[in-house]
């Protein structure tokens, strides 16, 4: 059964408290690297295992083929670095994790702490730049590691503040709710950042403020961390988020409003093509579904529309742009989304992958699930993808901080 939790604005479910907060026991072992203690994750574990049945019952198109990769404790949001195959993983707690891939296996041959020196606070968001910096978006501070593929087995490597510690957001406005960042690099080389609201829908004196700020949006700043923009707003938590490869558009997932039912509103999936647009929340709480709390105040002219509707209370967190060779055609230039899965939902739905096909006029097409099975036919969860990222093979990694692993998704053919 769900509980509330009292927090700083609103109450929390009990149950996303519990999903936020968990930590994964998987065995680890230390090591003092630079003077600095160094966490080491075990492989050949029951957490191996763990991964291995789950592969065992997810359902994919005919040709897939699906196994465990990393055991990496509350894996999270990935960015894979420029050589490929090396992953910087983010988590909701204080670790960031870094995973080497073995050349003949094409799974992780090492799972190591990263960073260790650094003191994190829901390290979730990773993304690099076209330089090779790794910018970590925290709760509430924005840090970048110049070269960090090559430093990543330091134990203090070079970093720079970004974002100071508080200087995200007021720290009056920080929450346990919807504090999971997710970065990327645009085209115009400024690093783009979502900020979800820490509210279910927020009172109507903190809009001003947020809009301000651009929390309940999203905000760019420069690669040294200055000239801070407000790009887009009304957005209730976005946790996904990438460019389009070929016209750089920003692309991005939203989360919407609970309590209004099994199948409304609907999750979304939205395209920016300017920067001042305002994406329809709290006025919408999810497509064209009015929110109760906001059904009588006028809608500010020139909302934007989502992209494509996904179901409701799926938790749409990370996703791709597919760009390899590997699957079949009808893949390519899609998005794969990861959906966290349910809590505000009499039987849950999601804990898979879901594919949007987009053709070469940048429309989106009906999304279908490409990867099924972690939730049980009891309606347990046996485990939570959040995010998905291409290696340089073609292949995808699926994260799941409930199983505390990675998954390696690949083709194989008929």
């Amino acid at each position: 059964m769900c509980t509330t939790k009292p927090v700083l604005y609103g109450v929390l479910s009990g149950c996303a408290y519990a999903l936020l907060l968990t930590t994964s026991l998987a065995a680890t072992k230390t090591e003092t690297v630079d003077g600095v203690a160094t966490e080491y994750v075990e492989q050949d574990t029951d957490d191996q295992k763990t991964l291995a049945r789950n592969t065992g019952v997810v359902v994919m198109p005919p040709g897939f083929r699906i196994e465990p990769y990393a055991v990496v404790p509350d894996a999270r949001h990935m960015a894979v670095a420029p050589d490929g195959k090396t992953v910087f993983v983010g988590t909701a707690t204080d670790r960031v994790w870094v995973v080497t891939q073995d050349e003949d296996t094409k799974k992780a041959a090492e799972v190591r702490q990263f960073a260790p020196n650094q003191s994190f606070v829901i390290p979730n968001g990773v993304c690099f730049t076209k330089d090779g910096s790794l910018i970590l978006a925290e709760q509430n501070r924005v840090l970048s590691f110049p070269d960090a593929l090559e430093n990543k087995e330091q134990g203090k490597p070079a970093v720079k503040v970004l974002v100071g510690q508080g200087m995200l957001i007021p720290p009056s406005e920080e929450s346990y709710n919807h504090s999971a960042r997710v970065c990327d690099q645009g085209p115009d080389d400024r690093i783009y950042i979502t900020l979800g609201q820490p509210y279910n829908v927020p009172p109507k004196m903190k809009l001003k403020l947020y809009d301000s700020l651009g929390i309940g949006g999203i905000i760019s700043i420069t690669t040294d961390g200055m000239d801070r923009q407000v790009y887009a707003t009304g957005i209730r938590n976005s946790v996904g988020l990438e460019f389009h490869p070929d016209s750089g558009n920003l692309w991005f997932t939203d989360n919407q409003v609970d309590g209004m039912g099994d199948d409304i509103p609907p999750e979304e999936l939205n395209k920016a093509t300017e920067p001042g647009k305002n994406y329809g929340f709290p006025w919408y709480g999810g497509g064209t579904v009015r929110t109760p709390h906001y059904i009588d105040e006028p809608v500010p002219s020139g909302v934007v529309d989502p992209e494509v509707e996904l179901d409701a209370h799926a938790a749409s967190l990370g996703m791709t742009f597919y760009q390899g060779d590997m699957f079949p055609d009808e893949y390519k230039g899609g998005v794969f989304i990861a959906q966290h899965g349910s809590w505000d939902r009499s039987v849950p739905i999601g804990a898979r992958v879901v594919f949007v096909p987009i053709n070469a006029k940048e429309e989106a097409g009906e999304p279908s699930i490409v990867a099924t099975g972690w939730i049980d036919a009891s309606g347990d969860y046996l485990g939570r993808p959040v995010d998905v990222v291409e290696l340089g093979d073609g292949s995808l990694l699926i994260s799941d901080d409930s199983a505390g692993g990675i998954y390696r998704m690949y083709y194989e053919g008929n």
